[in-house]
């Protein structure tokens, strides 16, 4: 299962050298952070191995570097890639990224279940939706009744709490509820509305396995919530996570507020309209709707970063419902993925046999080509939609960061490593199902995309590590590729 977000060290500006990688010098490094949690360790070797240096990941990329002929590509891959080690359903996908061409491909066009690869897709669908900088708000309004305030979940995943938070840079509720308390002159708030009506329809995605929440890799999907649900901020791995995500932000930003103050669902009464006492006297205050407080999330950019670095799969489903508010459908996962689609579809790239059930691949009724993921990752690193290029700043490199920190490295097999530095793409694990997809440059310097998508892995024979080490060698031979 993918594994959700924790602290990691980034070059500042990371972020804004991806918008700029297209075919021009670009240099992206990541700092070595911890090592990935995980729900099962990792078989281990004796005697750990050094880590290779680091490397340029999108270096310069144009005519001066060979492109790899299709032949030798698949004089290279192929006996790998029709193995049979990973059963039937292994799709691939390379293209050349400067010029579109197609290296190689097998079963490409046909659409398979992409786990968390399905994240890049909702990474595209956001940053062309929503742009880089957009931020989600989180709101406080004067409520209809004297001492009540309404909080208004405006579909905020990393809101924080206080400074234990899950999230780096996150929107806090304790400066929520200073603001509240300063527009109304310190007066006393005996009660809390919490309004998460944005988000409307199911909690859980349809296709999500029986544990997905109980597990902690995914969430009641809200509006409203603190630190990505998890009861604990701090917690990794399969965190706990609330059953009522709202509920709980609400309980959190009451008790910041004051003593026994009570906590409901309720939603906003229209701006201007008249408070009243019980007996319909009109009182003084804030008119009902008046904005007492506002915090705002990290950037767009950011969002999709945090997604795609640590394969979140609760920051997935508030970006995706951000897709739909946008394309002015229901923020719902059926509204989100009919969104998503139209916004994938306007983008010129492959959509035959694509379908959506949510935004973070967890749903394995998601259907998607590795011939999508290529055409979508090329199209984000060729400039023509620079808000695109920032999902790169968000893909693991192999060896050094996020989810694939301690992939293409001991203990895997040597012949599994060589794409150490050289790789940087989007995981996906779901029992039978193993993915890898992004860009790598080869021993020329060459800029390739590439998918490689296993939904039919006989896992009970397979072991999910002994998967992704064999999708590790494909990748590390294209790494390695003089051809």
């Amino acid at each position: 299962m993918p594994a959700p977000w924790r602290s990691r060290k980034v070059l500042a500006g990371a972020g804004a050298a991806a918008l700029a990688l297209v075919l021009v010098l670009v240099v992206v490094l990541v700092v070595r952070p911890g090592a990935v949690d995980e729900p099962v360790a990792a078989p281990t070797t004796a005697g750990p191995s050094a880590e290779p240096p680091p490397q340029p990941v999108l270096a310069a990329n144009t005519d001066a570097a060979p492109m790899p002929s299709a032949a030798a590509v698949k004089a290279a891959i192929e006996p790998l890639v029709t193995s049979g080690e990973l059963g039937p359903g292994l799709h691939v996908s390379v293209l050349d990224v400067a010029t579109g061409t197609e290296l190689y491909g097998y079963q490409q066009a046909e659409p398979a279940t992409p786990a968390s690869t399905t994240k890049l897709v909702t990474a595209a669908a956001s940053l062309a939706a929503r742009g880089t900088g957009h931020r989600i708000p989180t709101r406080v309004v004067a409520g209809s009744a004297p001492g009540e305030v309404v909080l208004i979940g405006g579909g905020d995943p990393t809101l924080a709490i206080g400074e234990s938070a899950a999230y780096e840079d996150a929107a806090r509720l304790d400066t929520l509820a200073e603001q509240v308390k300063k527009a109304l002159g310190n007066a006393e708030v005996s009660r809390v509305l919490v309004d998460s009506s944005l988000f409307t329809g199911a909690l859980t995605g349809p296709g999500w396995d029986p544990d997905a929440v109980s597990a902690g890799y995914g969430a009641p999907i809200t509006a409203l919530m603190t630190d990505g649900a998890r009861v604990n901020p701090k917690a990794t791995g399969g965190a706990q996570r609330h059953t009522a995500p709202d509920l709980a932000a609400g309980r959190a930003f009451a008790a910041l507020l004051g003593k026994n103050v009570t906590v409901a669902r309720g939603t906003v009464q229209a701006a201007g309209t008249p408070a009243a006492t019980p007996s319909g006297a009109a009182v003084t205050g804030p008119a009902p709707g008046t904005e007492l407080g506002r915090v705002e999330s990290p950037t767009m950019l950011r969002l999709v970063e945090v997604m795609l670095t640590e394969s979140d799969n609760v920051v997935a489903e508030a970006l995706a419902r951000q897709v739909a508010i946008a394309g002015g459908q229901p923020a719902s996962f059926q509204g989100a993925a009919a969104a998503t689609r139209d916004l994938i579809a306007g983008l010129g790239l492959p959509v035959d046999g694509f379908g959506l059930t949510d935004g973070s691949g967890l749903s394995r009724d998601n259907e998607i080509s590795p011939a999508l993921l290529t055409s979508l990752v090329r199209l984000a690193a060729d400039g023509s939609r620079p808000e695109l290029g920032a999902m790169f700043a968000g893909l693991p490199v192999g060896g050094w960061s996020g989810t694939l920190d301690t992939r293409f490295r001991d203990p895997a097999p040597p012949e599994s490593r060589g794409g150490a530095g050289s790789v940087r793409a989007k995981t996906g694990s779901l029992d039978g199902v193993n993915a890898l997809a992004g860009v790598l440059t080869t021993a020329d310097g060459r800029l390739l995309a590439f998918a490689l998508l296993a939904d039919e892995v006989p896992y009970k024979t397979v072991s999910k590590w002994q998967a992704e080490w064999k999708l590790d060698r494909i990748a590390s031979v294209l790494a390695a590729c003089g051809c």
